[in-house]
């Protein structure tokens, strides 16, 4: 194994994805730094880090969006080099250009594969040259003229699409189903785009569906290797966000699967890819493959990869950064399943509003083939400025169905008091029939959400982990039984703290 040129790391993000590299740089016996906004400052990856440096005010854009406010935390805090998780800084070429002139090591695709990679239409013009098969649409930015329009849509037919050139996750994206709309929807996505990117530019594509979405997640090193770990199915989705993915995607042909890993493979070449990345595609009902886009940092729903596929992702990220070889093809063979739902502060029954305040009580599952994601602890405040994901629960077995029942056990045990959540929308989302028999497709919750977001008034999920929480909250004990800050100091059994309280037998009037 290669000694790491580096000894400490600086974590430039926050929530699980920090927390998560954190103790993977603890058991890489590796110095680990955190960064914070002031409305993090007593946050759970802090507390989780070696050390800690503040990066600014609460805004995104004044803290973790700031490239010079983390390379100067960095610079301060003696690290080597930086980690970025996803979301924020993770995928901007002038960060890791910045991270790489301070002489820091950048635990990722270099500065030049990113800015090579950041123009959606350019990878796509790329990876099409390489093979890789992708959806009809003329590979240039729509000019704004009618006739340019109407010229696009002549290529991809009606729906359509049209994307953001400069970023994602359904900002600036709208389908088209006739002619008559797209000079509205053209403007209004291009006003979206360049509020969100600071790129107004859009591009045409053809409207798959129905399709399934399905990523390959691929691991590059600096000596030319390419290895696929496998593949997910991210299909259920929310307003184009991930609610639910699995690993491997259940019910594709080996052929398939195959054309899957050799698209992505050859999308990782054509690019120069180094480090952890995915490749993204939308699978049709036929099994036609069509090439998306390439995500070039860790996914979200990395841990399900590495419950099947038995590795740690984060730990070959670093070791690529140290210039470490890859291992040979196949050393990561798939075993059994896993599935990941995440667990947000938000509120279902009102449009997913997301949710912020403090959390008075959180119970996390445990349990065989459960693990938990988690950035935040009973007593945390979930602050309004950023992304409302709490944790993510993940759940593996030897078959899907086993996975399926661990998770919704897990989910069952779950609870969370003093802000709302979504657990009983994500059991209900998993026991939909069409779920349980992997009828997938990115419409999946067309039509379904509004009755699997219905309020939970009469909702036995996770009740009686709702109720052991309630009573160490009433009695101030955590749910080890230790005397909490706020409550009274109770003995290890929290039972004998209440006077009077006496178990009552079955059948009893209570």
């Amino acid at each position: 194994m290669t000694p790491f040129p580096f000894r400490t790391v600086l974590v430039a993000n926050r929530g699980e994805i920090a927390v998560r590299v954190i103790r993977t740089l603890r058991a890489l016996g590796l110095r680990s730094v955190a960064i914070y906004s002031d409305a993090d400052r007593d946050a759970l990856h802090v507390r989780e880090a070696d050390a800690a440096e503040r990066v600014g005010p609460p805004a995104p854009r004044e803290s973790y969006l700031s490239v010079e406010a983390v390379v100067a935390a960095a610079r301060r805090s003696g690290a080597q080099a930086v980690h970025p998780g996803y979301g924020f800084l993770s995928e901007r070429h002038d960060f890791a250009q910045a991270c790489e002139d301070a002489g820091l090591v950048f635990v990722g695709p270099s500065a030049a594969v990113l800015a090579g990679s950041s123009d959606k239409l350019e990878v796509k013009a790329k990876v099409a040259a390489a093979g890789v098969p992708v959806i009809a649409g003329p590979l240039g930015a729509l000019a704004e003229s009618d006739d340019a329009l109407r010229a696009a849509a002549a290529v991809t037919g009606f729906p359509m699409l049209l994307k953001a050139i400069g970023g994602g996750g359904g900002r600036g994206l709208r389908v088209v189903a006739r002619a008559e709309e797209l000079a509205g929807a053209a403007e209004s996505a291009r006003r979206e785009a360049g509020g969100a990117f600071g790129d107004a530019r859009l591009y045409a594509e053809a409207l798959v569906r129905p399709a399934r979405h399905v990523e390959v997640q691929l691991l590059a090193d600096a000596h030319g290797a390419v290895r696929v770990v496998g593949d997910r199915d991210c299909s259920v989705q929310r307003r184009h966000q991930k609610v639910v993915e699995e690993a491997p995607a259940p019910n594709l042909s080996d052929v398939t699967r195959r054309t899957l890993h050799e698209a992505g493979r050859a999308a990782a070449k054509a690019l120069g890819y180094r480090n952890a990345g995915t490749v993204e595609f939308l699978v049709d009902p036929a099994g036609r493959v069509y090439f998306l886009e390439v995500n070039r940092r860790l996914q979200v729903e990395h841990p399900v990869t590495e419950a099947v596929h038995g590795l740690d992702l984060v730990a070959w990220q670093l070791r690529i950064a140290a210039g470490e070889p890859l291992p040979p093809a196949g050393t990561w063979a798939p075993r059994g399943h896993a599935v990941e739902v995440r667990v947000c502060a938000e509120d279902p029954a009102h449009a997913f509003m997301p949710a912020s305040g403090t959390i008075r009580r959180l119970v996390e599952p445990k349990g065989p083939g459960v693990r938990v994601d988690g950035g935040f602890a009973s007593g945390d405040e979930v602050p309004p400025f950023y992304d409302s994901l709490l944790m993510k629960v993940i759940a593996s077995a030897e078959t899907r169905d086993a996975a399926l029942d661990r998770l919704d056990a897990a989910l069952a045990s779950t609870a969370i008091l003093g802000v709302k959540g979504n657990v009983a929308f994500l059991r209900r989302v998993i026991a939909d029939p069409d779920f349980r028999a992997a009828r997938l497709s990115t419409d999946f919750l067309d039509g379904k959400v509004d009755r699997l977001a219905a309020a939970d008034a009469d909702d036995a999920s996770g009740a009686d982990a709702v109720l052991v929480a309630a009573a160490a909250e009433l009695l101030g004990v955590d749910r080890r039984g230790a005397a909490t800050p706020a409550g009274p100091a109770a003995a290890a059994d929290p039972w004998p703290g209440l006077a009077g309280f006496r178990l009552l037998e079955e059948g009893v009037d209570r």
